[in-house]
């Protein structure tokens, strides 16, 4: 009645196995490192800088308890793991020295970093600790302010080369286009050519309200317009924060919008809130140019420079002359991959947006077998991509082919993708939280569970005695589990967490105590010892499932709708749930079959008093 068949335990017993494993991690704490990254989008960082930080590092009697490369990020990073802080401050000038000659213009970011200290076998086994927030790990909170009103002024700028070109495309002449502040004034001869535009413009610019003013066509941004430019401005915004702060290697940065023009940055862990200022500061933008025909293919530095032209001396390509005049910029590309072409040689597939592809088709037609390039322009330095020739006319959807390798495609791809900044940003609060203010918060989360822990351990023996003893192990499996879960998901615990755990062991003895008193009741029943458990488990298991489904309930609505703090949370509230339903119930069965189960002639349960009804004197007693 009340024996556990032998794959039971075998799941319990792979249960506590994998409990331990993906707990044991977060015992072992942090270690100082510093973290190599790409500084520039072109270069990446692959098992060559690996080496190379190794010797560095050994040229200046600088041992590292060790060295590993991070593939995750889009350029990889390599990151050496020191025993003290100072190892770490002396190996990041060290380093700094040597990887970045020109500290004005530095090729990699050496930045300070935090890694896990777990053995490598537990590595190996994909045994990580939790993230920890910015409260519990410390770090920098930036609040960011976008620039609306430069988001608005870009779009207006783009929205007039759309304007030029259309007019064009249409025969329809023009005096100029001015802009001037949110308006956007067209000029023409007379007031006929004036209202034929304003239809037609009309018609193909509808992020604006045209109208006629004597011999000009004004064009004013519509309330809904301004509206969709903003928006799109923030969450592009966000999205390239994402990809910058990649090369800091962030454990679960927090970034997210707040109201309708602020990004609120959280980076746990991260110790050099200068070079954090500096990454999420970065302004890149992307422009496609073609190369100027009247000046030599390979420049020299001595050559002149044609007027309208520009000289570009880096990246793939580079010495060339570009011409000044932009085809299309960043914010046009819609998607870009990496593929291969018809002969099956790597190439990068672009797809621009309805302007961006007109004005391209425009221009390709006159300059088809002349090269384009492709430009990024970071900190005020333009670094070329790729130079191509164009082969015939383009639309919004073309291909780059060239001598790539397909890694070389698809890192040129991720680049186009990666985009910039909609808009500028100004850092308008930073806020810095030392690790000993988070170690303290640790302190007393860590307090606030164990003495919570202690007082229903022994409130529970004193009162169900050898059953408490239970309740008490499966309420400790409860918390292994749940520590594990969250390790394995890599989820952020943060303060809040803390107390959601808190809150779940009060909700996982609740289970215990309805099994507990159910058995009881058998027993005042008069139910044999070994019948009494088998119908307390069953009968209490319902009550169990109701309460813990409709808490859950209440927890996913949480996760859904909540955000921050209140999300990590539910987070854990929810995971919890589902822990203490195994260990109530599962787990907490197999340790009383395992020692009543074998016991045919049960006279009693160690289950603490037991208040029966005395029929012949009209009161009680206890049993």
């Amino acid at each position: 009645m009340n024996r556990y068949p032998l794959w039971k335990y075998l799941v319990i017993l792979v249960a506590l196995a994998t409990g331990i494993i993906y707990t044991l991690p977060n015992f072992f704490g942090e270690a100082p490192a510093v973290q190599v990254s790409s500084g520039k989008a072109t270069v990446k960082v692959d098992l060559a800088m690996q080496k190379q930080v190794e010797q560095v590092l050994a040229q200046n009697n600088l041992q590292p308890d060790g060295v590993f490369f991070d593939v995750s990020g889009q350029s990889g990073s390599v990151k050496a793991r020191f025993r003290t802080p100072d190892d770490q401050l002396k190996a990041k000038d060290v380093l700094n020295r040597s990887l970045n000659p020109d500290p004005s213009d530095p090729t990699y970011i050496v930045a300070l970093n935090l890694l896990s200290g777990s053995p490598h076998w537990l590595t190996a086994l994909h045994a990580l600790p939790m993230y920890l927030g910015l409260d519990l790990r410390g770090g920098v909170h930036f609040l960011l302010q976008v620039d609306m009103k430069g988001a608005v002024d870009k779009k207006l700028d783009s929205l007039a080369t759309d304007a030029r070109t259309l007019m064009r495309d249409k025969n329809i002449r023009h005096g100029g286009v001015d802009r001037d502040g949110e308006k956007l004034t067209i000029h023409f001869s007379n007031a006929d050519d004036a209202g034929k535009a304003r239809g037609m413009l009309s018609d193909n610019l509808r992020e604006l309200a045209f109208n006629v003013d004597g011999n000009d066509v004004v064009g004013l941004f519509t309330d809904a317009a301004r509206k969709a430019v903003q928006d799109a401005a923030v969450k592009q915004n966000i999205t390239t924060l994402h990809n910058r702060v990649n090369e800091l290697g962030v454990a679960e940065p927090v970034i997210q919008q707040q109201g309708a023009d602020r990004i609120v940055v959280q980076l746990p862990g991260v110790q050099d809130t200068a070079k954090a200022k500096d990454i999420i500061g970065r302004t890149a933008t992307l422009e496609a140019r073609l190369v100027d025909p009247n000046a030599p293919r390979l420049p020299r530095p001595g050559d002149p420079v044609p007027y309208g032209s520009e000289l570009f001396t880096q990246g793939n390509g580079a010495p060339v002359i570009l011409k000044k005049q932009v085809i299309f910029t960043g914010d046009r590309i819609e998607s870009a991959s990496a593929g291969f072409d018809q002969n099956q040689r790597p190439s990068v597939n672009i797809k621009l947006d309805a302007q961006g592809g007109r004005v391209l088709r425009d221009i390709s037609r006159e300059n088809i077998g002349k090269p384009m390039a492709i430009v990024l322009f970071e900190k005020g330095k333009g670094e070329v991509l790729t130079v191509a020739t164009i082969q015939s006319e383009l639309g919004s959807s073309f291909q780059i082919t060239g001598s790539y390798s397909t890694e070389a495609a698809s890192d040129l791809a991720l680049l186009l993708r990666a985009g910039s900044l909609a808009a500028p940003m100004d850092i308008i609060e930073e806020r810095t939280i030392g690790p000993s203010l988070g170690a303290d918060n640790i302190k007393k989360g860590f307090d606030s569970v164990a003495y919570g822990f202690a007082g229903i351990a022994v409130f529970m023996m004193l009162y169900y005695m050898l059953f408490g003893v239970f309740s008490v192990a499966a309420l400790a499996i409860n918390l292994l589990l749940l520590v594990a879960v969250l390790s394995m998901l890599q989820a952020t615990l943060t303060l809040p967490g803390i107390a959601a755990i808190a809150l779940v062991l009060g909700m996982a003895i609740d289970a215990n105590v309805l099994i507990n008193e159910r058995i009881r009741e058998e027993l005042r029943a008069g139910a044999a010892p070994q019948t009494a458990i088998a119908t307390g488990f069953s009968r209490a298991w319902a009550t169990i499932l109701d309460s813990n489904v409709t808490t859950l309930i209440a927890g996913l609505a949480l996760l859904a709708f909540g955000s921050g703090p209140v999300r990590g949370f539910a987070v854990v509230h929810c995971l919890g749930i589902l822990t203490s339903m195994f260990s109530a119930v599962f787990f907490n069965r197999g340790l009383v079959n395992l020692w009543y189960g074998r016991k045919k002639r049960l006279q009693g349960l160690a289950i603490g008093q037991i208040w029966k009804p005395d029929t012949d004197q009209g009161g009680s007693t206890a049993k």
